[in-house]
């Protein structure tokens, strides 16, 4: 797969958290060959089947992204804004962005204010309007705004907005399109709203109940200097989840996550973040509880609008996620 041309479809679609209709369309284009049937719920979330007699097996890949929402618009037409997700005002100050209907503008920081002291409260969208009225003539209070940084790749690297979670996106593609034979039911469930509060993977699982899930996301890539925000690093191979502030895996997933990376000969390492979470924080305590693993690419500066994977690891992952749809999975008991 050309990971850099996905991200790039992907991200040219308007798609941040609550907003999620282009990107699901998108998703759902490229995944209808590989899938027996495909719908969107109430919620927004994109479920594509593969059915199968055995047991459910549920893979949960985000695809909404953080981004800005307009609160007020001002008489010179400065536009104030609120963050939809972990926005970090270091990393947005003087960026481009877009907004669904294609106006853009770049994020700016109030006078009289000093870095050091700097809020998301303290910056403002200037989108190049006259005055106040010209400002509604183009975009309205509730209309939101995503990043119009580009998306390019290094040899071996992919350099990118939203990376976070639109690369496992891609991934959840790839493995789609490596299944030959299984017999578990198979749900791909690209999902919404995971920036606010891992909303849609929480009524998805409800509704599916799953007998296993797996939580496809970024996981944090060691940066120079810092070892000690999480265990990954790029180029080690697909992240196996042990632990991050949503989950404790589930030491089958885990073991059994392991074991078929070693058989199949996938690069893996084990994950350990003790900030930050993903879907598997809602899946695993759905209905009665649901035995749930992860899978994760790291990452390095999520929430930034430069994420940069390793390509490779974003294979393994893939063809982990393969691994698992394919493994003859047995109707777990109903002690744990």
């Amino acid at each position: 797969m050309d990971y850099l041309s996905v991200i790039q479809m992907l991200n040219a679609c308007h798609g941040p958290a609550g907003d999620e209709r282009q990107i699901a369309a998108t998703i759902q284009g490229l995944a209808e060959p590989y899938a027996d049937d495909c719908r969107i719920d109430t919620l927004g979330n994109l479920i594509v089947h593969k059915k199968g007699p055995g047991p459910k097996a549920l893979f949960a890949a985000h695809m909404d992204s953080i981004g800005l929402i307009v609160t007020h618009i001002d008489k010179d037409g400065y536009l104030s804004f609120g963050k939809l997700g972990g926005i970090h005002p270091e990393s947005i100050l003087h960026t481009p962005f877009r907004f669904k209907n294609g106006v853009c503008g770049l994020v700016a920081l109030r006078q009289g204010v000093a870095l050091k002291d700097m809020t998301v409260n303290d910056l403002y969208l200037d989108i190049g309007a006259k005055d106040e009225a010209h400002a509604r003539r183009l975009v309205q209070v509730g209309d939101t705004a995503v990043s119009r940084m580009p998306s390019f790749s290094t040899e071996t690297r992919l350099i990118s907005p939203y990376l976070d979670n639109r690369i496992s996106c891609a991934a959840m593609l790839e493995a789609l399109s490596l299944i030959r034979e299984h017999t578990s039911d198979l749900y791909f469930v690209f999902t919404t709203q995971e920036e606010l509060g891992l909303r849609g993977s929480k009524t998805a699982a409800y509704a599916i109940d799953p007998d296993y899930g797996i939580a496809v996301d970024v996981t944090v890539g060691q940066e120079l200097g810092d070892s000690k925000k999480g265990s990954s690093v790029l180029g080690g191979g697909a992240a196996i989840k042990v632990m991050d502030s949503s989950v404790i895996c589930h030491p089958e997933m885990v073991e059994t996550l392991a074991a078929l990376a070693q058989e199949r000969e996938i690069p893996f390492q084990r994950d350990v973040i003790t900030a930050g979470g993903t879907d598997g924080g809602s899946i695993h305590v759905t209905r009665a509880g649901v035995r749930t693993g992860g899978i994760s690419i790291p990452c390095r500066y999520i929430h930034s609008p430069v994420e940069m994977v390793e390509t490779a690891d974003v294979r393994a992952v893939s063809r982990l996620i393969a691994a698992f749809a394919q493994k003859n999975l047995e109707f777990p008991k109903d002690v744990i």
